[in-house]
């Protein structure tokens, strides 16, 4: 029987860059069922650009408040639910899959006699393989970062495909049977860990999550644009978000009581180090980051998620 594949694509004021996406996915080999666009509040232009796709029966678009990329992958999977589907292709605003993406990713599953819940593809950025994913994600050794184990362009090189235990939500393939199983993603983490939370809990659920080699996606580069200061400044408000999220995981996760309290301490030493350093040269952070540090920290271990106000 023919697979059907639901496109979710989430942007929030990057419309050049979505019609892109929006391009790149109305050429897909393998066509798509539908292409669900969620937007976060987008105020440059991109709700009348979406105005003019709502006449096109394969365009759903759905306009909310920003609830950051966590929220709208949650209400873009939901919404794929009501539809009939066997799988459900998330992304961002800034990645643009090639022609054949979709069909290597489905050409893959078809033949591999794995129990494979989410196939992600391979990114191309500036012309090189851009990796974020980690093969195992460290659970035990609060001494040691959580990523320690990631995936490697000799990986991609010599594997067709390749076991993750944390993703991006930059192409992901997402099985439906595997959201009936594990659920939604978490909107509360706003950004940043819904990702890698969300496949692992696909993987404690005895899925396969992978990154199939041959399958591309180009990925934009925002730094392109900018200097490393300027893109580091810009992105300071992540900082928050970042090490919140990283203790909820941590200590949801951790698989002893050292590492569901002292699993961001490599992050926090490092973290110490560089508001230092910066501080001293008059830079972007300030004294205050370091008690915004401990207070996400301790926010995280009590899971108090959410938008940071």
């Amino acid at each position: 029987m023919k697979n059907k594949v639901i496109a979710v694509v989430v942007t929030y004021n990057r419309l050049k860059l979505l019609k892109r996406v929006v391009d790149s996915l109305s050429k897909q080999t393998y066509e798509l069922s539908n292409i669900i666009i969620v937007n976060n509040g987008s105020s440059d232009g991109t709700t009348d650009y979406l105005t003019s796709l709502e006449n096109d029966s394969n365009f759903i678009v759905i306009n909310q408040e920003n609830v950051g990329g966590s929220g709208g992958f949650y209400r873009g999977i939901q919404e794929a639910l009501k539809f009939d589907c066997n799988w459900i292709w998330c992304m961002d605003d800034d990645v643009f899959p090639m022609e054949d993406c979709l069909e290597v990713l489905l050409n893959y599953s078809d033949k591999s006699t794995d129990r494979n819940g989410i196939l992600c593809p391979k990114r191309i950025m500036n012309g090189s393989v851009f990796i974020s994913e980690t093969k195992k994600i460290n659970l035990t050794n609060p001494f040691k970062f959580i990523y320690n184990c990631c995936l490697t362009r000799e990986d991609l090189e010599t594997s067709e495909a390749v076991d993750i235990e944390g993703m991006a939500f930059e192409g992901p393939l997402i099985k439906r049977e595997v959201v009936e199983n594990v659920g939604l993603p978490n909107k509360d983490f706003f950004i940043l860990y819904d990702d890698t939370e969300y496949s692992y809990r696909a993987v404690l659920a005895g899925f396969h999550v992978k990154v199939v080699s041959k399958a591309v996606m180009n990925k934009y580069n925002h730094q392109s644009t900018l200097t490393y200061k300027e893109d580091k400044i810009k992105n300071k408000w992540k900082l928050a978000y970042h090490f919140r999220n990283t203790a909820f995981f941590c200590h949801k996760y951790g698989k002893n009581i050292f590492f569901k309290y002292l699993g961001t301490l490599p992050f926090f030493v490092s973290m110490y180090a560089a508001i230092t350093f910066n501080f001293l040269k008059g830079h972007k952070y300030s004294f205050s980051d370091y008690f915004l540090i401990l207070r996400m920290i301790k926010n995280g271990i009590k899971g108090k998620l959410g938008i940071i106000k």
